[in-house]
């Protein structure tokens, strides 16, 4: 394969911090590169090494001749006085730009509700990140560069970007991202930033804990706590589906014996007793609510029944806009019903994590900041933590102590934020989108953490690994002032949305044809054959991926398993390309 991008002993240092130390590596055509580490490694620096618009203090990186890269910044520096539809079409009117239909399904997509001649400046944070990614998509660049795509995105929006990016492929990708369902969706690389270098990994998110995991396992001197916290979560993986894809890079069976007497993540019974002592037999009984917001007023619950007990754990997800957030402000008693009534159990303590990061006094030091609050509290069979281990877990050692809250990161004050919730020991956790500016690290620890934390749970994400790793049961708003349960989870929210919004293109059912009929069940055959070949090839493939891990130190025999795995490779991309004609056919 032909190579993009060649770095070659690069170095980067900012101050007296090295955050790239003499790094060499390169991006192949048909590379899909996911890049992870903690927040402040040198995830973003890496991706503006990349793209040229950082030189870095020593080495080179070249392109090859005639690239074109396309670069998703955490930031926009669009044109003054430049509209939506100037940004993301060159300005060409609707009726020129829809007749494309890559155009028109990532303005459909991305950009719903969206007005295409409004001034980009008008827009909000989320819009414009939104158009900004539009942008990049529509450019048709050879290389896309993606840092935090996922940012403002709702669960059903990410499940379709990462379909667009896996069938309309760029020659190559690399992205930055929390959100591990996604990545492990995407990816077929993963590169960990950390300590100044990039340690390469084959596969997703899931194949990368497997190989971090067994790299800490067989490492002399590797913490405990981290090692033990990559168990925990490939225990999750195997017993839960493996990070949620239907096409797992690996097998999950491999980690058997690594993980083979890791308990579940968390005990529910001993969880449920604890928070049943600690909360009573009533959370939270809604009654006839309903819920208005805005002026003029929106109804996002009407005549709503739902009774939440001790030791819930409740996902709550739906389209941006439909009231999530307000619902937790609702349970919190910040909004009050403007019809029916709320019951709240008399023992509770409510921790509520909202998305602003204002409520931190930013003139305090971070130590001050804990240690003001408690300096021990207690999980679930009265297991203490002290606040000086939550500060070390949480990422806050060394000088951070003493800093200054308002001179922390985003991610950071988020950490810190989190951090004290604990520590105040609520019964009760409403969390907003707790994964915002957070670095998959932070997310394991706080995963863990609420694996052994006793009480009602309801969080509100777009990370869909996180929302199905800490909860046990899902809810959506579906509009229309409901609030249904989901017993399949996210995979029928998904579901339920695309039957709606097929239902809502296709035509009347008397306008089809029997020729359209005989063409669908002609079409309907061949995809479910196709499929099935796909099956077997992705069991060989994974088959010839552990031969290949077990004959690593015999040359020959690898090489050889090398040449048959391209060959499985080239035959699943043919039988992909004709899925995807047998698709475009049936619509």
């Amino acid at each position: 394969m032909a190579n993009l991008i060649n770095v070659e002993r690069a170095t980067v240092s900012y101050g007296t911090r090295t955050l790239l130390d003499g790094l060499s590596l390169g991006v192949d055509e048909g590379d899909a590169i996911g890049v992870v580490g903690r927040n402040g490694d040198g995830k973003t620096t890496l991706l503006k090494m990349l793209t040229g618009t950082q030189a870095p203090d020593s080495g080179r990186v070249t392109h090859t001749s005639g690239l074109s890269v396309g670069y998703l910044r955490q930031g926009d520096d669009f044109a003054i006085g430049s509209t939506v539809r100037d940004v993301i079409v060159a300005g060409r009117p609707d009726h020129i730009w829809a007749a494309e239909p890559d155009t028109r399904t990532v303005v459909e997509h991305l950009l719903s509700g969206v007005d295409l001649d409004a001034s980009v400046t008008s827009l909000s944070g989320g819009e414009r990140r939104r158009v900004a990614l539009a942008e990049v998509l529509l450019a048709g660049h050879d290389v896309l560069v993606l840092d935090e795509p996922t940012n403002h995105l709702d669960v059903e929006v990410i499940g379709w970007l990462a379909g667009h990016l896996i069938t309309r492929p760029a020659r190559a990708l690399i992205v930055v991202s929390h959100d591990r369902w996604f990545l492990d969706a995407v990816c077929t690389r993963t590169w960990e930033v950390h300590d100044g270098v990039v340690d390469a990994y084959d596969g997703g998110y899931a194949a990368f804990v497997l190989a971090r995991a067994e790299r800490m396992r067989v490492a002399a001197g590797t913490e405990a706590r981290r090692r033990n916290l990559m168990r925990k979560e490939l225990a999750w993986l195997r017993r839960g589906p493996p990070a949620r894809t239907s096409k797992p890079r690996f097998r999950i069976q491999a980690a058997n014996e690594l993980i083979a007497n890791e308990p579940p993540p968390r005990d529910s019974l001993v969880l449920q007793r604890f928070a049943t002592t600690r909360l009573g037999k009533d959370v939270f009984d809604l009654h006839r609510v309903r819920l208005e917001v805005g002026d003029p007023p929106r109804v996002l619950l009407d005549g709503i029944d739902w009774s939440i007990g001790p030791g819930a754990r409740i996902g709550l997800v739906g389209v941006n806009g439909t009231g999530k957030t307000s619902v937790l402000r609702l349970l919190a008693g910040e909004l009050q019903p403007s019809a029916g009534t709320i019951k709240r159990g008399a023992t509770l303590r409510i921790g509520f994590l909202s998305q602003a990061l204002a409520e931190i006094d930013g003139t305090q030091r971070v130590l001050d900041a804990v240690e003001n609050r408690r300096r021990i509290t207690e999980l679930a069979g009265g297991r203490e933590i002290s606040a000086d281990t939550l500060l070390k877990d949480f990422g806050f050692t060394g000088d951070k102590l003493t800093t200054r809250i308002g001179e922390l990161s985003g991610g950071e004050r988020r950490r810190l934020q989190f951090l004290r919730l604990l520590l105040d020991e609520p019964n009760v956790l409403l969390l907003d989108e707790p994964t915002n500016d957070l670095d998959i690290d932070t997310l394991t620890v706080i995963e863990d953490y609420l694996d052994g934390w006793p009480g009602t749970l309801i969080v509100v994400t777009h990370d869909r690994y996180f929302l199905e790793r800490v909860s046990d049961v899902t809810y959506a708003l579906t509009g229309g002032g409901r609030c249904d349960l989901l017993p399949g989870g996210i995979e029928q929210y998904l579901a339920e949305r695309a039957a709606a919004d097929t239902a809502r293109s296709e035509p009347a059912r008397g306008e089809r044809t029997e020729s359209d009929a005989a063409r669908e069940r002609r079409t309907g055959k061949e995809m479910a054959r196709i499929e099935s070949q796909l099956a077997k090839l992705d069991d060989r493939i994974a088959s010839v991926h552990e031969s290949m891990a077990e004959a690593a130190a015999d040359h020959v025999r690898a090489g050889e398993l090398n040449v048959e795995l391209a060959e499985l490779l080239a035959r699943k991309e043919n039988l992909e390309e004709a899925w995807l004609t047998a698709a475009e056919d049936a619509g």
